[in-house]
């Protein structure tokens, strides 16, 4: 009998450390920052990270979400993780890792297939690892900015690269982005996100480049009247997080993170995908023109994207095998 009382107490006892495996685990506080508003596959996609990373570590890493820009811009936010201020943050900020302006070349890609082939190859693994030697975080998912980017403007519409001449571009620094305006005739202007709005409305810039989904979130139709749909350039949208940090954590916290950073990725790019037809047709609803070029006006302003390639060649972000490599990576998709 003892026997027996002796066997279900042991059992009782494995069952439950089995439910409460991180019982004797210190709290983890991870605080992370992005700058795109409520209702954005960023915020969306964000706020169901935290919700996973809780409930999978039994509530040991408490991950909280400030959107809309509220810890400042995305390279201060960048800096806060460096200096490990916050733990985290998302966006297209390449300021520390410029080596992922290389999946931002000029129509590089078309389809979906073709940018989840670049954002999970080989090639986008080597250059995120770069990261923790070069700046001190780790990527630890790389997924989609937001979608395929349009040009817009307040001017006239832009149906063909020479469209562009003389007009004020609003980039966000990027040089992939300067170097596509420039090589069609534009002048650049660097203005952070968070002021673009009213940016564009008191002239500071004419125009600007953003996925529909983007543009409806912070509203740029109000303030645009000419939209071009030209799909030139997708974004990398890594997610930094602060190396110390990261590798002060234990290893199973490590990989829940890391799977629902995952999970995070493949929703956002989910929601990007279900929402940018219906945002465009909200552009179109407010009232703002969007203009779909033909085949034929596409490739000229692909023809006249070409010489960006030798300058990302030239300046060292890719090499030139590099960017064989990641149109090898298209075709094959």
């Amino acid at each position: 009998m003892k026997k027996i009382i002796a066997m279900l107490l042991a059992v009782i006892v494995i069952a439950a450390l089995g439910t409460t495996a991180f019982a004797a685990d210190k709290t983890y506080t991870m605080v992370v920052g992005h700058a795109q508003p409520e209702g954005n596959p960023r915020y969306v996609s964000m706020e169901k990270f935290a919700a996973d990373v809780a409930e999978k570590t039994d509530g040991h890493v408490k991950v909280t979400v400030y959107g809309n820009g509220q810890l400042g811009t995305e390279k201060e936010m960048l800096e806060q993780v460096v200096q490990g201020t916050i733990q985290g943050m998302r966006g297209g900020q390449f300021d520390f890792s410029p080596r992922l302006l290389m999946f931002t070349a000029p129509f590089l890609t078309q389809t979906r297939a073709q940018v989840t082939a670049l954002l999970q190859s080989d090639l986008a693994k080597k250059v995120c690892a770069e990261a923790e030697e070069t700046t001190g975080t780790v990527i630890i998912n790389l997924c989609d900015a937001g979608g395929y980017r349009q040009f817009s403007n307040n001017s006239h519409p832009i149906t063909r690269p020479e469209d562009l001449k003389g007009l004020k571009m609003r980039t966000n620094g990027m040089k992939t982005i300067d170097m596509t305006f420039q090589a069609m005739g534009a002048n650049t202007i660097s203005v952070p996100y968070a002021d673009l709005y009213m940016g564009l409305k008191t002239g500071v810039a004419d125009g600007q480049e953003n996925p529909w989904v983007n543009v409806v979130g912070m509203k740029f139709y109000e303030v645009q009247k000419y939209f071009t749909a030209v799909n030139y350039q997708f974004h990398p949208d890594p997610f930094y997080i602060n190396a110390d940090w990261w590798n002060s954590l234990p290893e199973e916290y490590r990989t829940i993170i890391s799977e629902c950073a995952t999970e995070m990725g493949e929703y956002n790019d989910q929601l990007i995908d279900e929402n940018s037809e219906a945002a465009k047709q909200a552009i179109i609803d407010s009232g703002a023109q969007v203009y779909d070029p033909t085949e034929e006006e596409i490739q000229a302003f692909v023809d006249a994207a070409q010489p960006v390639y030798d300058q990302m060649v030239a300046e060292g972000i890719c090499t030139a095998e590099e960017m064989q490599e990641m149109k090898d990576i298209v075709a094959a998709a």
